[in-house]
């Protein structure tokens, strides 16, 4: 249950509508298993679903998602600083730890960690209170040339991926200059600290980030 309304919640932030099919595909489950889920949460208040809105989280169940994110993101963060796991491997890992802790063992990795804010990929932390900051959802690959942007977030869906970015420095609150833009929709080509990349569209979309001069 909290798996879905995690997902929900990481969903609302990406798309408009939330379908049924989106939810199976992001958990790799049937879409009848999810329809029933999502009934089931209906009657627990957590969502709402409706023609042409799809599933919407209700107050409570918001509430319980970022709950939810909190711990996955905190068990992150102590498993890259307090134990070595690299920032590719830590989502899988937290995702089967994220239901078994207790509110008391996550309170002591906050404190351990000096109260963090983001994750290891940048995204942000919901507070103790269930107050969450939302950045800016620009895209590396929606800025024009010449533009210098600190990267603030990556995905974290695909490990190949961000084991790739992390090859080239993509990490957050790095500096990045866009270059060059081919056309038809093609790759763009990237100054990081000095060092030039070429960066296909879809690895662009993944790297969210902020103008510089913003």
């Amino acid at each position: 249950m909290e798996d879905y309304l995690k997902t929900i919640y990481i969903l609302q932030s990406e798309s408009e509508v939330v379908t049924t099919q989106q939810i199976a595909e992001r958990l790799n489950v049937q879409s009848p298993s999810v329809t029933n889920m999502v009934k089931r949460l209906a009657e627990l208040n957590l969502v709402e679903h409706t023609p042409y809105r799809g599933v919407v989280l209700t107050p409570s169940g918001e509430k319980a998602a970022l709950e939810v994110l909190r711990h996955h993101r905190l068990l992150e963060l102590y498993l890259a600083e307090a134990l070595g796991y690299s920032w590719d491997e830590v989502h899988e890992e937290a995702d089967r730890l994220e239901h078994s802790i207790s509110e008391e063992f996550e309170a002591r990795i906050d404190r351990a960690l000096g109260y963090p804010t983001t994750d290891p990929h940048g995204h942000p932390i919901p507070s103790a209170d269930g107050t969450i900051e939302q950045p800016p959802d620009l895209r590396l690959g929606e800025l024009e040339v010449g533009e210098v942007a600190i990267v603030n977030r990556v995905s974290d869906r695909d490990p190949e991926k961000l084991r790739y970015l992390g090859s080239l420095g993509l990490y957050p609150t790095v500096h990045v200059e866009v270059l060059e833009r081919f056309p038809f929709d093609g790759p763009i080509r990237i100054s990081l600290g000095g060092t030039e990349h070429i960066l296909g569209r879809e690895l662009a979309q993944a790297v969210h980030v902020t103008r510089a001069n913003s």
